[in-house]
């Protein structure tokens, strides 16, 4: 954990109820959504709201990118070669466990946006991991993370799952402020609960020249 992480949240945030490597959880493939049809179209309008045309990278990424249209270059990283194999959107493929090694494989100043979509509930390192996107990210690159209420309970650090739902947006928030090198986050909810539908928040912040 970063000094700075753990000035900022309290002692045992982000402990999980299942600490054995996540490796081992997602041994098999989940070829199935983890959000509803409509959450999924929300990401999408965001994606084509912030422009995520360039070259991408889909952090914690599976069978399934949630792009209306495929960027001009989409690297997945994800923790299952089966599920990564089937994103039709693929064009480069990874499989790292962000949780055993928080550094991206890449050269500074590699991607135009780097997605997180329904994951970062689940980083014990989420403020090493931010900082590592920053570097990989242009000058003026996205960092945007979207999250709904699903989840995996015995994956998700404890601090998630104990602060309410509205307060989620602004931990993601903070993970970009300890970073650094991003300018100050937006906090949006895209979609409220119904009893059929699921909520959905984002949180993005620009690198810094």
């Amino acid at each position: 954990m970063s000094a700075a992480a753990r000035d900022t949240f309290p002692d045992g945030f982000f402990e999980r109820a299942d600490p054995s490597p996540d490796a081992e959880f997602y041994d098999q493939p989940r070829l199935v959504t983890h959000i509803d049809d409509r959450a999924i179209a929300a990401v999408a309008q965001l994606y084509d709201e912030l422009g995520l045309t360039g070259d991408v990278l889909d952090l914690m990424s599976s069978w399934v990118s949630h792009f209306s249209t495929r960027p001009a270059s989409l690297t997945v990283l994800g923790l299952n070669a089966v599920e990564l194999d089937a994103n039709p959107m693929a064009d480069r493929r990874v499989v790292l466990d962000l949780n055993f090694e928080p550094v991206l494989p890449f050269a500074d100043s590699s991607f135009d946006a780097v997605v997180n979509c329904v994951s970062i509930d689940y980083l014990v390192h989420p403020v090493e991991v931010l900082a590592e996107v920053a570097r990989i990210l242009r000058p003026g690159g996205l960092s945007v993370c979207t999250f709904s209420n699903r989840l995996f309970p015995t994956k998700a650090v404890r601090g998630w799952l104990a602060v309410d739902e509205d307060v989620r947006p602004q931990v993601v928030a903070t993970y970009h402020r300890l970073a650094g090198a991003y300018d100050e986050p937006v906090v949006q909810q895209r979609l409220t609960a119904t009893w059929r539908h699921d909520p959905l928040w984002a949180v993005w912040a620009r690198r810094l020249p």
